[in-house]
């Protein structure tokens, strides 16, 4: 964990009351949360969101990102879009170690319909703290890295 990290995060009008749970959350661990978007609950399209965060992340402007919708499967497909991003959808904490320690995962994606705040902070909490393992998951990492750039 690195103290005062900034941690963009967004969520859709699904995801916005986890969302400010989580912001909270984050503050209570000593990390920065940006709110990236959605400022209430009327409706908006995920992938706006999702771009904001993803954006930050993919330009290299923050380390890792946290995004909300209602499954967390729309934020992730389009956050994935981004060069250079590796956003990983834990409907548990042990997804969110290996999402973390295998595939160096760097925007974690949530449900604000499936995953109750408690679990969500637990979630969250394990794939701040989890580091990539690097050795063998290296290699596959970078290859993910060339699909996007269809090599």
């Amino acid at each position: 964990m690195q103290i005062g990290e900034k941690i963009p995060i967004g969520s859709d009008h699904a995801g916005y009351e986890l969302k400010q749970d989580l912001i909270e959350y984050l503050k209570e661990l000593g990390y920065e949360p940006e709110d990236m978007g959605t400022d209430g609950t009327a409706p908006v399209d995920y992938p706006d969101i999702a771009g904001a965060v993803a954006a930050a992340v993919s330009r290299g402007e923050r380390k890792r990102g946290v995004l909300i919708c209602g499954t967390g499967i729309g934020m992730s497909m389009s956050a994935n879009k981004f060069p250079g991003v590796r956003a990983a959808l834990a409907v548990n904490e042990q997804l969110a170690e290996i999402s973390r320690r295998h595939n160096d995962a760097n925007i974690l994606a949530l449900g604000g319909r499936i995953h109750q705040k408690l679990q969500a902070r637990k979630i969250l909490k394990k794939w701040l703290e989890t580091e990539f393992e690097g050795g063998r998951h290296v290699r596959r990492v970078e290859k993910i890295a060339r699909l996007s750039l269809n090599e």
